[in-house]
């Protein structure tokens, strides 16, 4: 379940024009038109499309009207108009007159924004909709780029740099990927080739997955520093200077508010080598201008293979090209892309000689990401066809270590893979944690289903003496049902010290567990008044940013071996996260990880056989999992547990 439903609603569902459907090009309604206005940027990845692009077109008010072509005329081109609007033509973007009229139908209900999910009731009086609804998105945007640059270079500062051009040690955690298109045209003419549409697509995939375009200083710098980036950041570079990449490109980037990458070789926007396309030095000079875009040099007459030029041919590649940019644009050039990403040592020491700080290769045949690159004259590149694969592991590394977080349950729901010295782990932050505690036994998946929670890992220790027991092992209190049921005498005693985890909806705390005095919920109320949600962890990972030594587990069975793992806690950036090893480690080691990846407090779960972890209702563990009577799960923030049923999920 997404924190903001794309679908629309029945009553305009039942409006969709079903010659629309036939024809297979589905046109966007008004209300997804002003949602991405209303964001910024388009919601949905392409894949959303089936679902959103039946809306019907028609019966539009005044101010609605006008609002929509105020909207339409902001955008940097009217050329992209049609990609970003998903219309057949332009002349579907007339709003002179009748918006859509080619269907003899019965009049229907005016359309308004109040018909779609997630709109809020716009003021009739409003008649500078579109307008409005740009402006905040663009301040949004900025605004939240300008914070995230003020405080990298604030942190950046203070951080002590790897020696250039060596990799940061906290930048290779990190999966940044560095994606590489080529030319952008309405017919694609080689493979690589993309349309327009196509990289809308891709652009409004970044958005609906949560994604952060970053800028080439911005990847360098944390590459150089280890300085924390967006959780899910990805880098989008475009070679050879096609003339799509002004017309499409560009334009597009500056609709979404996505830092871009150009490399360009000299020679070819001098017109003294004829390509399929060029852009011009005008076109060059107005984008270089613009803050979202980087200017890389490209060599000046993009040979083949560098390592096969003299020494002299190769300083002329390189320097040349340098100044050539330089000159044109007014500007320093600092980065170079490697023509089809061919070098060896000598080609890397002329490029460090020419003065650039940063060069970008590519492979035919594989990829890696940004902190897997051999230096900062290196950095990996992955080619386009693999987009929807790399943005699903796009992780930005882990946070700086620091003072206690403040707690944001306010942030999405999202899925990180990441994979930590051979260890493949799944991190879902976002949202608002709360527990569940079921009447019997299920399979997680079961019990998420019956709750609006995004994502859910098994909670802690339950009896193992009946199949269809709920019992679980040490006090224990849920939202979903509000009552609190203390320990068994017979085990609390056996808890003293583990981890004690208090729940509000505004906080969260982790205790260690007395069981003379947190085995009531009048215990539990002295230490958190507005507690809803209570339960014993079965050991410390994570305490306050230290990982847990062995004898911080005392009598916990089996900490010292090798299984699979569940746990959750809370990360520098004060997210609640959960989630799973998908390889066996001990307790001790998956802690170290875990401080690694940026966990400040981190608790030990139910593991092994009952190791369980579910996203959008499917599990991601790779064997049949024990059933379980207690989870932790993450409700996107607003949904107040809505919907928890401690019954019976069949």
């Amino acid at each position: 379940m997404e924190a903001c439903d794309l679908s629309v609603s029945p009553k305009t569902k039942s409006q969709a024009l079903l010659p629309r459907l036939l024809r297979g090009r589905l046109a966007l309604g008004v209300g997804l038109f002003l949602l991405a206005f209303g964001s910024g940027l388009l919601y949905g990845a392409s894949a959303a499309d089936k679902d959103v692009r039946t809306i019907a077109q028609r019966a539009f008010g005044p101010d609605l009207t006008e609002g929509l072509g105020r909207a339409v005329a902001s955008l940097p081109s009217s050329a992209i108009a049609p990609i970003v609007f998903n219309t057949l033509s332009d002349a579907e973007l007339d709003i002179g007159g009748d918006f859509i009229d080619f269907v003899d139908t019965p009049e229907p209900e005016a359309v308004s924004a109040g018909d779609y999910y997630c709109l809020p009731a716009l003021p009739n009086s409003d008649n500078n909709l579109g307008k409005t609804l740009s402006s905040w998105g663009t301040q949004v945007n900025q605004g939240s780029q300008s914070q995230a640059s003020q405080w990298m270079a604030h942190i950046s500062a203070q951080l002590e740099s790897a020696r250039w051009p060596k990799i940061h040690e906290r930048a290779q955690l990190a999966r940044v990927p560095v994606v590489m298109y080529h030319d952008v045209l309405e017919e694609k003419e080689v493979f690589f080739d993309i349309t327009p549409t196509r990289l809308n697509d891709d652009f409004r995939a970044l958005q609906a997955q949560n994604l952060t375009p970053i800028s080439l200083d911005q990847l360098v710098n944390h590459l150089r520093t280890g300085v924390p980036i967006p959780d899910k950041p990805v880098v989008l570079t475009f070679d050879d200077g096609y003339v799509g990449h002004y017309d499409y490109v560009y334009q597009l980037a500056k609709y979404y508010n996505y830092p871009v990458a150009f490399s360009i070789f000299t020679d070819k926007v001098d017109g003294n080598i004829v390509g399929r396309s060029t852009v011009d030095w005008e076109q060059v000079q107005e984008m270089a201008q613009d803050p979202l875009v980087t200017i890389v040099s490209h060599s000046v007459t993009h040979p083949r293979d560098l390592r096969e030029l003299s020494d002299e041919d190769l300083r002329y590649e390189l320097e040349a090209a340098k100044a050539r940019l330089e000159k044109k644009l007014d500007i320093p050039i600092h980065y170079f892309t490697y023509p089809e990403g061919n070098h060896d040592e000598r080609v890397v020491e002329a490029t460090e000689a020419a003065g650039y700080k940063a060069g970008l290769i590519m492979r035919n045949d594989s990829g890696k990401f940004a902190g897997e690159s051999e230096d900062l004259l290196t950095i990996e590149r992955f080619g386009e066809s693999r987009f929807y694969e790399v943005i699903e592991s796009a992780w930005g590394g882990p946070p700086l270590q620091g003072a206690q977080p403040a707690l944001n349950f306010e942030a999405p729901v999202q899925r990180l893979e990441v994979e930590i010295d051979d260890i493949p782990m799944t991190f879902i932050s976002g949202g608002q944690p709360q527990t569940i505690h079921a009447d019997s036994r299920y399979p997680l998946t079961e019990i998420v289903a019956q709750s609006n929670a995004v994502a859910a890992v098994d909670g802690t220790f339950f009896s193992l003496e009946f199949l269809d027991s709920n019992t679980m092992i040490g006090p224990v209190m849920s939202r979903n049902t509000g009552k609190f049921i203390p320990g068994g005498r017979g085990d609390i005693y056996k808890l003293r010290d583990r981890p004690l985890v208090l729940m509000s909806p505004d906080e969260v705390k982790f205790l260690s567990f007395d069981p003379k005095l947190h085995n009531s919920l009048e215990g539990i109320q002295q230490e958190m008044p507005d507690v809803t949600d209570a339960f014993v962890g079965a050991g410390w990972l994570v305490r306050e940013q230290e990982p847990q030594t062995a004898r911080t587990f005392k009598n916990l069975f089996a900490y010292e071996e090798h299984r699979f793992r569940a746990f959750w806690g809370i990360n520098m950036e004060g997210q609640p996260v959960v989630g799973a090893t998908h390889a066996q480690i001990d307790s001790v080691g998956l802690g170290e990880l875990l401080r690694q990846a940026g966990f400040y407090n981190a608790v030990m779960l139910d593991s092994g056989a009952s190791t369980s972890l579910v996203y959008q209702g499917e599990s991601l563990i790779g064997f049949e999992s024990r059933t379980v009577p207690h989870a932790v799960a993450l409700v996107p923030q607003g949904d107040d547990s809505c919907g928890i049923n401690a019954t019976n999920p069949n």
